[in-house]
């Protein structure tokens, strides 16, 4: 394999992005992403069980998500709490947006890997539930909000992925969490504060 070079967890989940956008998921073999990583088989399989872990590997999220719902400022409401939660953990996405989107393009290609996204956000919804309990709200409330939350945070992810004017995540995730709270009022309130769009969606 020529001289060592380092970081060998970062150039194979690089190279297994490349391969899975170019190839596609199932036609892209293990082989092929340490050639390209320019690592031995072994070496993958030091970091990672198989190629999909390379989509689903762990990482701090949930840890973010928990630790900032925690230490949330206690007068905040539920929904206030998430909202901090995930602007919170946003730089984890951002510091490497790239391979964000690229990660994304793949699960977007293949409805199997669609459905283990799905099991990993309802894995969110369980951390953020949990920590909302500890905070001392009644399960139904902290099952809700969490619920809330992680939806909205869907739709910020989606928009923020898309965004050509490239606003920061965080931005996203305040102004989808803020457009819930027209969900539930009135007709004539909506139509006298707006139609409920999201602020951004004109282009701004």
């Amino acid at each position: 394999m020529g001289r060592w070079k380092p970081d060998a967890r970062g150039r194979l989940e690089q190279a297994a992005m490349e391969l899975y956008n170019d190839k596609g998921f199932e036609a892209t073999t293990v082989a092929e992403i340490a050639a390209r990583a320019e690592v031995t088989e072994r070496t993958f399989y030091r970091y990672f069980a198989d190629k999909r872990e390379v989509l689903f590997q762990s990482n701090p999220l949930a840890d973010v998500l928990a630790r900032a719902t925690a230490t949330a400022a206690a007068p905040l409401a539920p929904l206030e709490v998430i909202t901090h939660a995930l602007t919170e953990a946003a730089p984890v996405f951002e510091e490497r947006a790239e391979l964000v989107r690229q990660r994304q393009a793949v699960i977007a290609a293949n409805p199997e890997l669609q459905e283990r996204e799905l099991v990993k956000l309802a894995s969110l919804v369980s951390t953020l539930a949990h920590a909302l309990r500890e905070r001392g709200l009644d399960p139904t409330t902290a099952a809700l909000a969490a619920e809330i939350g992680i939806a909205a945070f869907k739709v910020a992810f989606d928009r923020w992925i898309n965004d050509p004017h490239q606003h920061a995540l965080a931005r996203h995730i305040r102004e989808t969490l803020g457009a819930t709270r027209h969900l539930t009022a009135p007709a004539e309130h909506a139509a006298a504060t707006g139609d409920g769009s999201l602020p951004g969606q004109d282009g701004a």
